[in-house]
């Protein structure tokens, strides 16, 4: 990324060493003359390596953060830092480089090329990739490198959701960013899928965020995030997590 002003620097040792750093963020979305606070003064640094979960009913704010700080949207006020470099003086170049090289992005839907088969969906993203892995190196990642060459109506929904973090893995993310990824999925498949984003995780060391109203997906996760009402409410570390084929709910 470019060279910036000092100013956009960070301003303490904790914010250079964090992969995010979020500081006093509020988001308020105003619909006519009525205002919706988002996010209500959100600080939070994620650590890198660290598999975190964000955990929190729906209309709390987490798709909002989340979102902040994959720089597909920016806060009201408020700061946050990518390694030290102020996100929220980006411009809209900054933010394309960014957003390309750096995070991976995964959502409840998949978003896949219907005409396109699994490692063609993959090769569009490793196209435009500094340093991608090779698309099938990426499937193996998720345990389909014999589902490789099938179109997305061949294969079930939690397929396609493996599809899809092979596809926001390939570029070799620094952060992988999951929203409600298992949403709309049952529970086996469901655990097919964090299994996959846990090995992303352990073996590629990217920096992982999953966002989720289920309490039992937090077993899996280094730290546990609880967000209410657009605010932390509290967080806590697992002393011991679990893999993804323990978990039952």
């Amino acid at each position: 990324m470019a060279a910036r002003n000092p100013a956009d620097k960070a301003p303490d040792s904790d914010v250079k060493q964090a992969v995010f750093s979020a500081r006093s963020v509020i988001k308020t979305y105003k619909m006519g003359e009525i205002e919706v606070h988002a996010l209500n003064g959100v600080d939070l640094d994620l650590w890198p390596g660290e598999f975190v979960v964000l955990l929190g009913p729906s209309g709390s704010g987490k798709s909002t953060l989340l979102n902040i700080l994959g720089g597909l949207d920016a806060p009201t006020s408020g700061d946050v830092f990518y390694r030290g470099e102020k996100l929220t003086a980006f411009n809209d170049t900054a933010l394309t480089r960014y957003r390309r090289d750096h995070v991976g992005f995964v959502f409840q839907f998949y978003n896949l090329i219907p005409s396109l088969t699994a490692r063609e969906n993959v090769a569009l993203i490793t196209e435009i990739s500094p340093n991608p892995l090779d698309p099938t190196e990426a499937l193996k990642l998720v345990d389909l490198d014999d589902r490789m060459n099938h179109f997305p109506s061949q294969m079930s929904g939690g397929e396609q959701q493996r599809v899809a973090i092979a596809r926001a893995v390939a570029k070799r993310p620094d952060v992988l960013l999951c929203d409600e990824p298992t949403g709309a999925l049952d529970v086996h498949t469901g655990v097919l899928v964090l299994d996959a984003i846990q090995r992303v995780n352990a073996e590629l060391g990217a920096t992982t965020a999953v966002i989720t109203h289920n309490a039992v997906i937090a077993k899996m996760a280094d730290r546990v995030i609880h967000i209410s009402d657009g605010r932390i409410a509290g967080e806590e570390h697992n002393a011991t997590k679990i893999a993804a084929s323990e978990l039952e709910w």
